[in-house]
């Protein structure tokens, strides 16, 4: 079950990592032209960095939740 576990932890580490990057890496190319825009709401590139944070948080809180979950298994060894 520890290992199990392990290599889910990983997938949500590297999942969180992979989210963190890809939402840096739209704002990054699209702030410029989201600088110059008119102010007329969100472009559709901000809303596209926004949900890729989203998803971020979301693998991220994956990631605690086992992290706790090993906690709580090895203290009842």
């Amino acid at each position: 079950m520890s290992i199990f576990l392990t290599i889910l932890l990983v997938a949500a580490m590297i999942a969180t990592v992979a989210m963190l990057v890809r939402g840096l890496v739209i704002f990054l190319m699209n702030a410029s032209n989201d600088v110059k825009g008119e102010g007329g709401g969100p472009s559709a590139s901000a809303l596209k960095s926004n949900k890729a944070m989203q998803y971020r948080i979301f693998f991220q809180a994956i990631a605690i939740t086992i992290v706790v979950l090993i906690l709580v298994l090895a203290g009842k060894h």
